[in-house]
């Protein structure tokens, strides 16, 4: 058990009497990118912001290595656990360093600044992530591509085991979507980060698979998790047919050093 990163355990969450999932378990272990793909409104975000302690799970538990959440302080939680938004609210013109620079707030006493330790670290996030040259640009004036590489320096110069990344290329063109999958790719062979992440995209899961990525898929439909395991085996046209009521073609060929799976979308089920 000293290789799981987190542990979720017959978890369920409602708001009010609206359930929104239940009888949740999975486990992710530590260096491992773990897919979670559904339909709109199925509870993925929901999910997610249960294991970041954002909020409470009504029965169940949560476990962050050994330790439940629920008895774990919001700032040591910060410290295992780290969050890349789908969106991110650009309203002051900060400097893109001091962006990074927030991921040191939970090993930052009240009232003390970010001492040159934290800058050296947030420097070191910066090029981990090909942002250095953004350092002194405003946050505002940078692109879409470009803000979500910032989130992922923060959670990086937050020196967490864990990122959560709630579909984290949901606003991101061909290019930049690339660039953010395989800063993913490095992130977990370099450092042996653990990733959670839930996304639109089926093939996301397939692409870190074929990178030799260990990865797993969870398919989340109607507040359960109705398949999980390694993408070759649980993402296919039958379940993509029952989760998303799609016809859909597995395609794989081989580019001479490796094979490639894609999932590809054909039609919609008349009859769904």
């Amino acid at each position: 058990m000293d290789d799981l990163a987190v542990q979720v355990k017959n978890a369920s969450f409602s708001y009010g009497k609206k359930q929104v999932f239940h009888d949740i378990s999975f486990n992710v272990k530590k260096g491992e990118v773990f897919c979670i793909i559904g339909p709109n409104g199925c509870g993925k975000t929901t999910l997610l912001d249960c294991i970041l302690g954002l909020l409470k799970i009504n029965t169940g538990e949560i476990l962050v290595g050994k330790v439940n959440i629920k008895k774990t302080k919001p700032q040591e939680l910060a410290e295992r656990v780290a969050y890349v938004p789908q969106t991110h609210e650009r309203r002051f013109p900060y400097k893109v360093e001091d962006i990074v620079l927030m991921g040191r707030a939970s090993k930052t006493k009240i009232f003390s600044s970010p001492n040159s330790e934290d800058k050296e670290i947030a420097k070191k996030a910066m090029e981990k992530v090909g942002i250095l040259e953004l350092a002194d640009s405003p946050y505002t004036q940078i692109s879409g591509g470009q803000c979500q590489l910032v989130m992922i320096a923060r959670a990086l110069a937050q020196e967490s085991e864990i990122i959560i990344m709630d579909e984290p290329t949901a606003h991101l063109d061909f290019k930049n979507e690339l660039i953010l999958l395989e800063t993913v790719v490095n992130l977990v062979r370099e450092n042996n980060i653990t990733v959670i992440m839930a996304t639109h995209f089926p093939n996301h899961a397939y692409y870190f698979e074929t990178n030799n990525i260990p990865t797993t898929l969870a398919l989340m439909n109607n507040g359960v998790l109705e398949k999980i395991g390694n993408p070759g085996e649980v993402l296919n046209e039958n379940n993509i047919r029952q989760i998303y009521s799609i016809n859909s073609k597995l395609i794989d060929y081989n580019l001479g050093k490796r094979f490639i799976k894609q999932i590809v979308p054909l039609s919609i089920v008349k009859d769904a």
